[in-house]
């Protein structure tokens, strides 16, 4: 698992092959899998592989989503507010399975922002993305997920890298 966490990168470049049917069900798995706060589920996943709606999410915000037109698959997590508090947690906790099992299984991902974030001055993100996948008012979006095979390659995080400074041992320290 730490080889899968340190090799995982943001790709942002793909290759134009399909995500076989077997590994997208795997991933879906893995989102599945997932913790939930007090065992709640309040996540809900559309799995998106229709090239022109790939095309469509790819203009979600103003900027850093337009790489996602070139991925064969994209993964909107979302989850029901009205169940929990923790949806922005417990949908976080998802995508990172998502990201994680796609490492694994030797596809290449990246995490786009929605929630929060702006399509245009008129228009959320959220609301924009909504509209395209037709998914209800009553779920929140928290990110878009785009998966394919890499067409870039990556080192992997290197551990001299590591920000071990921001880890305390029992308390703060004194300044």
């Amino acid at each position: 698992m730490l080889d899968i966490m340190a090799n995982r990168r943001s790709i942002r470049k793909y290759q134009e092959i399909a995500v076989e049917q077997e590994k997208v069900d795997a991933i879906i798995k893995a989102a599945l899998l997932a913790p939930s706060g007090n065992a709640i589920y309040p996540t809900r996943f559309f799995v998106v592989n229709d090239k022109e709606l790939i095309v469509e999410l790819a203009k979600a915000r103003e900027v850093g989503s337009s790489f996602l037109k070139n991925a064969p698959l994209c993964i909107v997590v979302s989850a029901d507010p009205q169940t929990t508090d923790a949806w922005i947690e417990d949908s976080s906790i998802a995508a990172t399975y998502i990201q994680l099992s796609a490492q694994a299984l030797g596809l290449g991902s990246c995490w786009v922002q929605v929630r929060n974030r702006k399509h245009s001055k008129e228009i959320t993100s959220e609301d924009y993305v909504r509209k395209i996948l037709n998914i209800p008012e009553c779920l929140k979006l928290a990110c878009i997920i785009g998966i394919g095979y890499p067409d870039e390659q990556k080192e992997p995080h290197a551990d001299e890298r590591l920000r071990r400074d921001h880890v305390y041992a029992n308390r703060a320290e004194q300044e």
